[in-house]
């Protein structure tokens, strides 16, 4: 793997370490990725008018206020901002000792949503609703837990220097910590969480430098698992009419189908540079559902265009680049494996989003990450950039 062998030449390179070691009083900002903060301000702030077009005119949503998602909006990426730079001060190395704790965190929080704590929303029983109209959806920081579970588990005997790599009891570990919140996530309905998860699964794995044996098993277990859950019956009616839906996209255009179309309708409709902000007759007509979480897209697409939308997947381009970048030049497995894992579930989740607004993907009802409406997203994604920050700081400056 390149990221591996870029991390073993980096720990056991004896003048970068001291180049690490002498730096390590540098200012903490000189370790910051601006590139990759920038870009992620810009699509967080950017998203706030998309989000604030698809909901001004909904009365029913803004109880009056057409501020009301707006503001809501900033709030959420302020405190995911504030999260961020939390996990920076703490710093990956410290934060190590504390995962297990940070999982069991995240285990509480999905039980507490098949408990009389959680509420069912848009067909998914995954929120927990407090009062004052604040909720949140434990499976948006499973993704954490999976995340810095595995890189626990995968990394210990090699980052010890015991193995070069993860030795097959440290695969089958990491799987069960990976399938334990994934199998709550299952019972809730969230299939859209677990197929992210299941990806990120994935990445991990290949980033790790495990055998691919393990790889190639889970791949053909998946594909058991999918056959069994549907034959079964596990999946819920709606689940089945998506992807029915998907299937047959002429299938119930005013039913299971309506969201998909319409979105696409609006997409089409804009064109090369759109109808301008607040202009789109599909949003402004409020002919798409939830355009403000799972079809943001949408608007996008429609008020902005095919410029504002490449703009769009331009910034998560970006993000996506820098975090590739921190990923190879991790110092340990460790940092290696967490870098994958958010690059992966970044990448999986915006191309599921997009393509479900594009029609080229079943709808599974998750957020773009960064821009769609939602405070549990805004602050998973945010956390996750302060992890890759923090990786990032553990290498030398100019690396």
């Amino acid at each position: 793997m390149t990221s591996y062998g870029s991390y073993r030449q980096v720990r056991l390179s004896p003048q970068r370490g001291s180049i690490s070691r002498a730096l390590t009083k540098d200012a903490p900002l000189r370790r910051v990725d601006w590139i990759m903060i920038l870009a992620a301000l810009a699509l967080s702030l950017g998203s706030s008018l998309l989000v604030w077009s698809a909901t001004r005119g909904r009365d029913s949503l803004t109880h009056g206020d057409p501020q009301y998602f707006l503001y809501r909006h900033l709030t959420n990426l302020v405190i995911g901002l504030v999260l961020c730079g939390v996990v920076v001060v703490i710093g990956t190395r410290r934060l190590r000792t504390a995962v297990p704790f940070v999982y069991i965190a995240v285990l509480l929080m999905l039980l507490a949503v098949l408990s009389p704590l959680g509420s069912t929303i848009n067909g998914a029983h995954s929120w927990i609703q407090f009062g004052g109209g604040f909720s949140i959806q434990p499976a948006e920081f499973a993704k954490l837990g999976i995340v810095l579970g595995m890189a626990v588990v995968l990394s210990a005997r090699v980052d010890a220097g015991e193995r070069e790599f993860p030795p097959s009891r440290s695969v089958i570990q990491s799987l069960v910590v990976a399938a334990v919140p994934m199998g709550v996530v299952m019972l809730m309905p969230d299939l859209g969480s677990v197929m992210v998860m299941a990806v990120i699964v994935m990445g991990i794995l290949l980033a790790s430098g495990a055998a691919n044996r393990w790889v190639i098993g889970l791949l053909t277990v998946g594909a058991g698992g999918a056959a069994a859950i549907w034959k079964l019956g596990v999946l819920s009616k709606y689940q089945i009419d998506r992807f029915a839906a998907f299937a047959d996209p002429t299938l119930d255009p005013g039913g299971v189908g309506y969201n998909t179309a319409q979105a696409r309708i609006a997409i089409g409709s804009g064109g090369l540079s759109g109808m301008g902000l607040f202009h789109g007759t599909q949003t402004t007509g409020q002919f798409v559902p939830e355009q403000q979480t799972d079809f943001v897209f949408s608007v996008a697409g429609e008020e902005l265009g095919f410029i504002g939308g490449m703009a769009l997947l331009g910034l998560l381009g970006v993000i996506l680049w820098r975090a590739c970048r921190i990923a190879r030049h991790a110092t340990d497995l460790y940092g290696t494996v967490i870098a994958a894992g958010v690059v992966i579930w970044f990448a999986f989740q915006a191309f599921e989003n997009i393509g479900m607004n594009l029609g080229i993907m079943p709808v599974a009802g998750i957020p773009l990450p960064f821009v769609s409406y939602g405070g549990s997203s805004m602050f998973a994604v945010w956390i996750a950039i302060g992890l890759l920050q923090s990786v990032r700081s553990q290498r030398p400056i100019g690396i």
